[in-house]
């Protein structure tokens, strides 16, 4: 008897655990979370702290998505084609959208996620960035004249008529619409920078006056160090700096003085940048969209990486990460969080990535544990929380061992560290199997919160668990009762039992989940009409490991045959043979157990010279009865005893769901 196939369950333990956020200059950091994003394309990213809000624009499908600080979209407000860059009121009670294609600015409730009114500005204006500055929303704009195409115009928008002015004498003209910052801690400092040139210019206006008074143009440099190819810029707290990043230099973002847009400095990050934000505070984000790390961030006054972060791939590739997009992060006002707008590698996906605790220096926590542990067995865990500085006396760490037994988690003693962070504790197992030590340090005022984890495999004892009837051949429709056998065990003693009837139109069922009684025994009774696989599992415990044992069991088919139209029955010795005349052509008829596209074999033999010899056979289909009828076609020859048989074959007729099966013999006889 050939064996198919086999069917086999396995019992898996996962074992589930948080995610651990590691980081600091020299050890980048995972992104925290990550949110896909429904947009085409990116434009502008904005933080709403009062209603806990980001706001995304999306140029190509001309919308602004909100979404929750977890990344989830909350609203989505269309019919802004080609909305480019956004800017919140003062009080964060107003969102204002340049929507470049339809020459206005749009003005949208962020308590109510709707638009409220739009500033029409004119025929052939294409406004693309807005920023609060004395008391006025400005926004560069390309203009239809094209001798003063870039602009710079305004909306009161503190005044109930909300007056629009655009500039008609082409003072403040540029090559195309600038790109504005201005900071609510320097509120008549506005900085205007050139974008799509290969020499990035520079403007620095005071708007106190309600009027733009140019105070600096530049950039002013000594060394030949100047940006090209704008990404993105923006202006501190103080009003005293701008910080510009670019396609030159390749690895820096330069600083320069508002007061003359001299170059004082830059912030070194080993590739271009091509996102700038600044914090309330001058705590300063800098993204990178070629090279791992993706964003680093700056305490205020200093040029040293307090803490980075590496983007993961979500594109599919082994090989690249996710990019930032050009102007994508943003601060959480209050400095929780920083956010970052990246797309995949294909350019086709885009996320928002959530990243926490911006303003604290990463910490790592390493665990290391031994490889292989004998059950009861004492074992010494030992490890680091790497981070700056040194620990106080007394710090401690909070210690979890999860296993079989514990799959959500036990708590162990604390922990307590080193001033240089290492640590050391005992344990003895109690489950076997995968056991994992969590150590997790909380963090503190300066330093992040992290954890670390190892797994120690405690080997447990094979149970034993059998199942009776494999390969045992039975008669079509038999009942016959699978029994598991499990052996001695720790707690554990359910035993799941799956019948799998061979043919795809009859799945694998778990018929059985239950305790096993005092003999050790499970039983199920399985209607052998197809050859069916068995499968008893136990799913472990602490102390026995899991088990699965099958047993493959085989069905015949019910077949007979019959013959018609003989003109008598007698026997010859002690045998009936159906007798015909030479020229009556023999009926056969078939019955067997009916499957879809099933055929018999229909074999004859004739007896000669004191043996039965093969004279042919051929397979025949059966009908949806399951019923066959086959007729012998003479001439027939007179004298010989001949018999005839229905059989399946396993694998030669049409399935293979049923075992070999032969017919009983029926005998006829040719006479003149």
């Amino acid at each position: 008897m050939r064996t198919r196939r086999t069917a086999t369950a396995t019992a898996l333990a996962v074992f589930f655990s948080s995610v651990v956020l590691v980081g600091g200059a020299a050890d980048p950091a995972v992104a925290d979370s990550s949110a896909s994003l429904p947009i085409k394309s990116s434009g502008d990213i904005v933080v709403d702290g009062v209603h806990k809000r980001v706001f995304i624009s999306d140029p190509v499908s001309g919308k602004v998505v909100a979404t929750d600080y977890s990344g989830k979209v909350v609203r989505t407000i269309g019919s802004l084609p080609g909305v480019t860059g956004l800017e919140l009121s003062t009080d964060s009670g107003t969102l204002y959208a340049a929507v470049s294609q339809a020459g206005a600015i749009a003005v949208i409730d962020t308590a109510t996620l709707a638009e409220t009114k739009r500033y029409a500005l004119g025929k052939g204006v294409e406004p693309r960035y807005p920023a609060m500055a004395g008391g006025k929303l400005w926004f560069g704009f390309n203009g239809p004249d094209a001798a003063y195409r870039g602009q710079i115009g305004s909306i009161d928008v503190s005044s109930p008529g909300a007056e629009v002015t655009l500039p008609s004498d082409g003072a403040n003209s540029w090559y195309s619409a600038p790109r504005l910052a201005s900071d609510p801690g320097a509120p008549d400092v506005l900085a205007a920078a050139q974008e799509g040139s290969s020499f990035v210019s520079l403007a620095v206006y005071d708007v106190s006056s309600g009027v733009p008074q140019k105070v600096a143009s530049g950039p002013k440099t000594t060394d030949g160090t100047s940006p090209a190819y704008l990404n993105d810029f923006d202006v501190t707290p103080d009003g005293k700096k701008l910080i510009v990043g670019g396609g030159s230099p390749q690895d820096a973002a330069l600083v320069f003085s508002t007061a003359d847009l001299s170059l004082t400095g830059s912030y070194r990050t080993g590739s271009w940048v091509n996102a700038v934000a600044v914090a309330p505070d001058g705590m300063l984000a800098l993204g990178s969209s070629r090279f791992s790390p993706d964003v680093f961030v700056y305490p205020s006054g200093t040029t040293s990486a307090l803490r980075t972060y590496a983007f993961p791939d979500s594109g599919g590739s082994t090989t690249a990460t996710d990019d930032l997009s050009e102007s994508g992060l943003a601060w959480a006002p209050d400095r929780s969080r920083v956010f970052a707008l990246t797309t995949n590698v294909y350019g086709d996906v885009y996320a928002l990535r959530v990243l926490t605790d911006p303003t604290k220096s990463a910490t790592k926590v390493t665990v290391n544990a031994p490889a292989k542990s004998a059950l009861g067995k004492k074992l010494t865990v030992t490890g680091k929380v790497a981070a700056k500085g040194t620990f106080p006396a007394g710090t401690r760490a909070t210690v979890t061992r999860t296993d079989v037994e514990s799959p959500k988690g036990k708590a162990l003693g604390p922990v307590t560290l080193k001033p240089d962070g290492t640590f050391s504790f005992t344990d003895t197992p109690t489950a076997g199997g995968k056991v994992t030590y969590r150590v997790s340090y909380a963090g503190d005022a300066s330093r992040s919160a992290a954890s670390g984890s190892d797994v120690v495999d405690v080997p447990r004892t094979a149970p034993a668990l059998t199942l009776n009837h494999n390969k045992a051949v039975y008669a079509y429709g038999k009942d016959v009762v699978f029994t598991a056998h499990l052996g001695k065990t720790y707690k554990n003693r359910t035993v799941e039992l799956y019948v799998d009837p061979y043919g795809s139109d009859k799945p694998k069922k778990r018929v059985k989940s239950a305790k096993v009684n005092s003999k050790g025994d499970l039983s199920t009774t399985v209607d052998m009409t197809r050859d069916t696989t068995v499968t008893a599992v136990f799913a472990g415990d602490g102390k026995y490991a899991p088990k699965t044992v099958t047993s493959t069991a085989y069905a015949q088919v019910k077949v007979s045959t019959s013959i018609s139209k003989q003109y008598k029955t007698a026997k010859i010795g002690s045998t009936s043979y159906a007798y015909f005349h030479k020229k009556t052509d023999p009926l056969f008829t078939t019955t067997m157990s009916y499957y879809p596209g099933r055929k018999h074999k229909l074999s004859l033999e004739i007896y000669y010279q004191g043996k039965w010899r093969d004279a042919g056979s051929e397979y025949f289909e059966l009908g949806g009865n399951g019923k066959s009828a086959v007729t012998l076609i003479g001439p027939h020859d007179t004298g010989y005893r001949m018999r005839v048989r229905a059989s399946y074959v396993d694998g030669s007729s049409g399935d293979i769901v049923n075992s070999t099966t032969n017919g009983a013999w029926k005998y006829f006889y040719f006479t003149k």
